[in-house]
């Protein structure tokens, strides 16, 4: 069983990309992985305050991610009998979704144009331009 990444946020086109997903999953019997990505960098500065409570931030962005973004995702994958994992990250969205790629063995990456992000690019969405760009390994970008 081949596997597949989609990468979801909590955009109409993400939900799109999911629905293509699953059902080419099932005609295909394809293992679907939903990764949705937090946007965070190590990088940032923190205060020794912000220090104090960024585990627990951390976490608590995991389980709101889980429950308002992954969880109706899944449940189109689950209606439709498709196998499929669901994974929360906190990163650079486009290298996270490439890593967890590699890490699972995906032989694509589908994801939706354009994203939940407040500023739109003219044709890709960032995430999914940089995906089609750097990724190597085929990746369908759905309107």
């Amino acid at each position: 069983m081949e596997t597949v990444v989609v990468g979801v946020d909590n955009s109409d086109a993400s939900t799109r990309a999911v629905e293509f997903a699953v059902e080419r999953a099932q005609h295909n019997d394809w293992r679907v992985v939903l990764v949705h990505v937090i946007p965070w960098t190590p990088y940032s500065f923190q205060t020794p305050s912000e220090n104090e409570h960024r585990h627990r931030e951390k976490a608590r962005e995991v389980a709101a991610a889980t429950e308002q973004i992954l969880a109706p995702m899944a449940d189109i994958a689950e209606r439709a009998g498709v196998s499929h994992e669901e994974l929360v990250h906190h990163g650079k969205p486009s290298e996270t979704i490439t890593d967890v790629a590699a890490e699972t063995g995906a032989v694509h990456i589908i994801v939706g144009r354009t994203g939940d992000g407040g500023l739109r690019e003219a044709v890709f969405g960032s995430v999914a331009s940089r995906l089609v760009q750097h990724a190597h390994l085929p990746v369908t970008v759905v309107p």
